[in-house]
């Protein structure tokens, strides 16, 4: 008969396999073929490198840089 610890850390290990599961899906390739900000294609090569991007990969460089100087100022 299992004990009230064992039945915890059986519980422990259910919650964090259903967070780890609906964790792994949230982050899941997302396959965008237009760029969010400007609308045009992203190219096939960089879909298959970063599949998770949806941004092209000039107004990528373009957040980076805004992001670098907001970063800098603080």
């Amino acid at each position: 008969m299992a004990d009230k610890a064992d039945l915890a850390a059986e519980l422990i290990e259910m919650t964090l396999e259903g967070s780890l599961a609906n964790r792994l899906q949230s982050i899941a390739p997302v396959h965008a073929t237009e760029c969010d900000d400007c609308g045009n294609e992203i190219p096939i090569a960089r879909r298959q490198a970063a599949p998770w991007a949806t941004t092209c990969i000039e107004c990528q460089s373009i957040r980076e840089g805004r992001n670098k100087h907001v970063r800098q100022a603080l």
